[in-house]
């Protein structure tokens, strides 16, 4: 059984268990951006990079900067071995590459997944401006060739080769006309993946354009919004979980208690700090989220295995988020990478825009302060902390609930091989 699949049915036995956190590693850009969607060659593979074509005269392989699509399926491949996600969302593209023809998940517990629809508000192009006009609905990608590779696939056993789970995305704007056309595209969807036995999840955007709700509300329309839209949907043909904004947390709390049954998560949005990714799961599942999904705060991130590695950490408690970045930071320099940002300056949380196409931008997010940004960072020198200082349980295995800031952070430091 996919680890999807066995935390939903945990969730659903007992809503109350917190120790089955659902990461999935967006790794879909391609959908939006271009030829810059694949991201920043400052992190390769182990693997290294791929030869590509580049006339001296023009400009560098190194010049350039972007990965090309071998390098990012590379990467791709490494954090599927590592393990510790539990659905990769890709493009029909790539799902097809990885899935159907490499089987690269046929004995993971990782579940593929594929973009089933790219409504006009991701189409982050350069120089275009499609992202000034309000979403529309579009969808490149067939659910058959996101199942199979073919425009009509084999369903008499119901076993494919590609993926059977897919993200569909809406957006409600707050106009009347607009919002019905979203829907009416939404119900073709839902009616032809029902039948097609085809698995999905419900990403909803905030309004790509002013919608006239201030922000401190926007919480409350989104949430009012998705419940009106499922109370018409029976569960045949209802998403397998929600993939949506955090709004603070009086907004998810407000929509995970309305049903144990369904399964609320959170989108990442723009790249920001390593605090600002950490620190969204974090106080998400605190509220009652119990998945997160990031995109850009992975591909963006200087080592994104590590990266990956204390996402999980926060989700199994056994660290904080601003532990989290100090021992992130440890890593990094323990591999001779130099961040994005100073410790201090990637302990800041900073405005998070939800929207394809920008770096910066305002959101509804809210966070407590952040008490430990400006501490410096522990000692974790082997005098400070050695192998046999941090608590352990009767099995001998490190005893997290019991170690303080400084023994936790060592261990993992240490665990990592700095």
């Amino acid at each position: 059984m996919k680890s999807l699949d066995a935390k939903l049915a945990a969730y659903r036995e007992n809503p109350a268990v917190r120790d089955s956190f659902i990461i999935a590693d967006a790794k879909d850009p391609d959908m939006a951006f271009g030829v810059q969607a694949l991201g920043n060659r400052r992190y390769l593979s182990e693997k290294g990079s791929h030869p590509a074509q580049f006339s001296p005269e023009i400009w560098t392989r190194d010049e350039f900067g972007y990965r090309n699509l071998p390098e990012f399926l590379d990467i791709i491949r490494e954090v599927v071995a590592q393990g510790l996600v539990d659905i990769m969302l890709m493009s029909a593209h790539v799902n097809e590459q990885l899935t159907i023809k490499e089987e690269l998940f046929r004995n993971s517990h990782i579940t593929p997944a594929a973009r089933a629809n790219d409504a006009t508000d991701v189409w982050a192009v350069r120089h275009g401006n499609y992202l000034s006009h309000p979403a529309q609905s579009f969808r490149s990608a067939s659910i058959d060739h996101i199942q199979c590779g073919e425009l009509d696939c084999d369903r008499s056993d119901n076993e494919f080769s590609g993926a059977n789970l897919g993200l569909y995305s809406v957006t409600y704007l707050n106009d009347l006309e607009r919002d019905k056309r979203t829907l009416e595209a939404f119900h073709q969807f839902r009616e032809e993946a029902e039948r097609k036995n085809f698995r999905y999840f419900l990403e909803v955007f905030d309004p790509n354009l002013d919608s006239g709700i201030s922000p401190e509300k926007l919480g409350g329309f989104i949430n009012d919004q998705i419940l009106r839209t499922l109370a018409g949907i029976t569960e045949a043909g209802r998403p397998v979980f929600l993939k949506i904004v955090y709004h603070g947390p009086r907004a998810m709390e407000e929509i995970c208690q309305y049903d144990s049954n369904m399964a609320v998560g959170v989108l990442g949005g723009s790249a920001g700090t390593t605090y600002d990714a950490f620190r969204l799961l974090h106080d998400a599942k605190k509220y009652g989220a119990r998945l997160a999904l990031f995109g850009r705060k992975i591909n963006n991130a200087e080592h994104q295995l590590a990266f990956i590695e204390f996402l999980r950490f926060i989700a199994e408690d056994k660290i904080s988020p601003e532990e989290a970045v100090h021992a992130y930071h440890g890593v990094l320099q323990g591999k001779g990478i130099i961040p994005n940002r100073t410790l201090e300056k990637d302990l800041e949380l900073t405005e998070q825009s939800m929207r394809y196409g920008e770096d910066d931008g305002k959101t509804t997010i809210t966070f407590k302060q952040n008490p430990l940004a400006k501490q410096k960072k522990p000692d974790t020198s082997v005098d400070s902390v050695s192998n046999s200082d941090w608590p352990k349980d009767i099995n001998g295995r490190p005893d997290f609930a019991s170690m303080n800031a400084d023994q936790r952070l060592a261990y993992h430091t240490r665990r990592l091989g700095l």
